[in-house]
């Protein structure tokens, strides 16, 4: 699977992108399965943006996929240090893992 780190114009094209590239599961409200099995997905596309007058106002667009049964959905953020403990934790990780295989 070919990874991407293209910077659409915004959030809102990069979410399109993905949802027509069969990205529909929304892992911001359907997290718990990721949670439990987090070891078993992977990030195939990882866009950043920042807000045009303050930098502080970012979000990231994560395109997350399990290697196993393929199911692909998307993860979008903010500052990703708001987000509560566990949440955060999956998502660096993946984007670790995601970062190694670049």
């Amino acid at each position: 699977m070919e990874k991407s780190t293209y910077k659409y114009a915004s959030a809102s094209e990069a979410l399109k992108h993905l949802t027509d590239s069969g990205y529909t599961v929304d892992f911001n409200i359907e997290f718990d399965e990721l949670s439990v099995e987090a070891g078993d997905y992977e990030i195939d596309y990882l866009y950043r943006y920042e807000g045009m007058t303050d930098p502080a106002d970012e979000s990231t667009v994560y395109g997350i996929r399990n290697i196993h049964n393929g199911k692909k959905g998307v993860f979008v953020a903010g500052d990703l240090s708001l987000i509560e403990g566990k949440k955060r934790d999956i998502i660096l990780e993946l984007e670790l893992r995601y970062r190694n295989k670049q």
